[in-house]
């Protein structure tokens, strides 16, 4: 595999470790669950049916690890937390070489959402995409009606100096109709004037 993305990383109550096909039960066992049908409400994915639908996904996953295109963390808690050792969702960062660009994403499971691990895992990783894999700009998106996700993502992306850049029509289809996103950025040069290129993670190769 790939070693151009981090094996490991490690926050202040996260861990992430890259996922993939290997770890097709454990995966299908988090993302089978009821409990999906909220996580997904305003997602592209719905809950997963079958180990088959949860091993195709992981492979595009790896594939991506692969061409480096881009990285899906497995996000587990670290001791100390409540329900240490349980895996909190899933959080990755899209990589588009050519534009300098890498793009933000997350689910959580529901029992973890309003702890702050969304903003905890977007800190770390746009660090990875600034300092670590020299790209220029981070985005994240989210549909307009997803207001869960519209404080979260808000609050992390003005820690981190960026702005909601606008709004895309009918730019994503949920259970077969087009939905508008809001789209957010966070340049490199906001970054470092935010936190000054400092972060609270720690990045691991094997």
């Amino acid at each position: 595999m790939s070693d151009l993305y981090p094996t490991k990383i490690e926050t202040e109550r996260l861990r992430f470790v890259p996922v993939h096909t290997q770890h097709v039960l454990d995966a299908y066992e988090i993302c089978s669950r009821p409990e999906m049908e909220d996580v997904t409400r305003f997602m592209p994915w719905g809950r997963h049916e079958t180990p088959k639908v949860t091993f195709d996904f992981l492979s595009m996953q790896e594939e991506n690890w692969n061409e480096h295109k881009g990285v899906d963390y497995a996000l587990s808690l670290r001791e100390g937390e409540n329900g240490a050792g349980e895996i909190a969702g899933f959080g990755g960062l899209s990589t588009e070489w050519d534009r300098r660009v890498g793009g933000l994403g997350l689910w959580l499971r529901p029992r973890f959402w309003g702890r702050g691990y969304s903003g905890e895992r977007a800190e770390a990783l746009a660090a990875l995409a600034f300092d670590v894999l020299d790209l220029e700009v981070v985005t994240v998106s989210h549909v307009v009606e997803n207001e869960k996700s519209q404080r979260a993502i808000e609050k992390y992306v003005d820690k981190l100096g960026g702005r909601r850049d606008g709004t895309k029509p009918n730019n994503i289809i949920i259970d077969g109709e087009p939905r508008d996103e809001y789209f957010y950025s966070i340049s490199r040069g906001e970054w470092l004037e935010s936190t000054g290129g400092k972060y609270d993670a720690e990045f691991y190769w094997d």
